[in-house]
């Protein structure tokens, strides 16, 4: 059975008691160990007892917000507090693209939030900014502005006409290109099976630990190419890399290689391979076997394949060029000697 309380109309509280168990058959058998699963509004409440008709009138928020945009700012606001303070950054991924999303809210609305890694965000939103309206000087296309400048579609609203059934096909196309590229690398493997690809294969994996090594957890692959003369590898960060980084990158893929570390994989169920910890997409669909790629002790992520046996075979591995693609996506071209 449950209750649900209501004052003047308003729901603030929702009890559940957890007695019986439902069979297939549909017959209720009693539970041995009962429960009650409970959950109450607590702003709701406080705007009952306040005898207010908002939560934005509550005590909790002070100014009293009025119009629409002061309440998105307010709540937003209050949200980027709590996320940030559980030490959540903005990215383009996963929780911290729901963070970026949040703040650059709060940024178009002209709020502010007193907080470091706001400002640093502001700072980089202005420069998307500057840059994307220069694009749409030039009539660049809507959807080009979207995902390579990070505008929102407010504000590409404001100075170009977007065509949605165009865009929404764009976008279509853009989500199918991803799914088949992530699937192509975690489900199938490299495309070509050279000499040359299969070497620029294992460096890839190598390069993609050796970021993460550097420049830290912010860092997730975006994409990948591989040809006989050499490797592409682009990855979410928010800035260019400097000199002594990208020395170091180079210099911890040519110790691996140097090392000669052994290069296995194993075929685990879904279960276990997410439970090894390596890397892998969080937004695709795998199947119920997946082959996991170990490079010694150093890197492990699911990949269909095929590598090198031993590191050894590489040779040396020299960054030809980094740049970016994106806002805060990067690249780097690399090649093996």
């Amino acid at each position: 059975p449950t209750t649900e309380i209501y004052v003047n109309g308003i729901e603030i509280w929702n009890i559940v008691f957890n007695e019986f168990y439902q069979s297939k058959d549909k017959t209720l058998k009693p539970l041995e160990v009962k429960g009650i699963d409970t959950g109450m509004g607590l702003e709701r409440l406080a705007m009952v007892s306040q005898n207010v008709p908002t939560v934005f009138d509550t005590d909790l928020f002070p100014s009293h917000p009025q119009t629409r945009e002061e309440r998105i700012v307010a709540d937003h606001s209050r949200a980027i507090k709590a996320l940030v303070e559980e030490g959540l950054k903005p990215s383009n991924k996963d929780q911290g693209y729901v963070l970026r999303r949040l703040m650059r809210r709060v940024i178009m609305l002209g709020g502010s939030v007193d907080s470091p890694v706001f400002e640093e965000e502001k700072k980089k939103f202005d420069e998307a900014l500057e840059k994307g309206m220069k694009e749409i000087e030039k009539g660049a296309d809507p959807f080009i502005l979207f995902t390579s400048y990070g505008l929102p579609l407010e504000v590409i609203e404001k100075y170009t006409t977007i065509d949605k059934e165009k865009f929404e096909r764009q976008m279509k196309e853009h989500q199918d290109r991803s799914r088949a590229g992530a699937e192509q690398k975690f489900k199938g493997g490299l495309a070509g099976h050279s000499e040359m690809e299969v070497k620029y294969h294992t460096a890839t994996h190598l390069l993609h630990q050796a970021l993460h090594d550097v420049l830290g957890e912010e860092v997730g692959q975006k994409g990948s190419n591989i040809t006989p003369e050499r490797l592409r590898f682009d990855f979410s960060f928010p800035r260019k890399l400097t000199d002594e980084e990208k020395q170091k990158v180079e210099d911890i893929v040519n110790e691996k290689i140097a090392t000669a570390l052994p290069v296995q994989h194993r075929v685990l169920n879904k279960e276990e391979a997410l439970k090894t910890g390596a890397y892998h997409s969080f937004d695709e669909k795998y199947p119920d076997q997946i082959q996991v790629y170990y490079i010694g002790d150093y890197s492990k992520e699911f990949c269909g394949g095929p590598h090198v046996e031993n590191t050894s075979a590489l040779g040396k591995f020299k960054i030809a060029k980094e740049e970016a693609v994106g806002v805060g996506v990067r690249r780097i071209k690399a090649v093996l000697e």
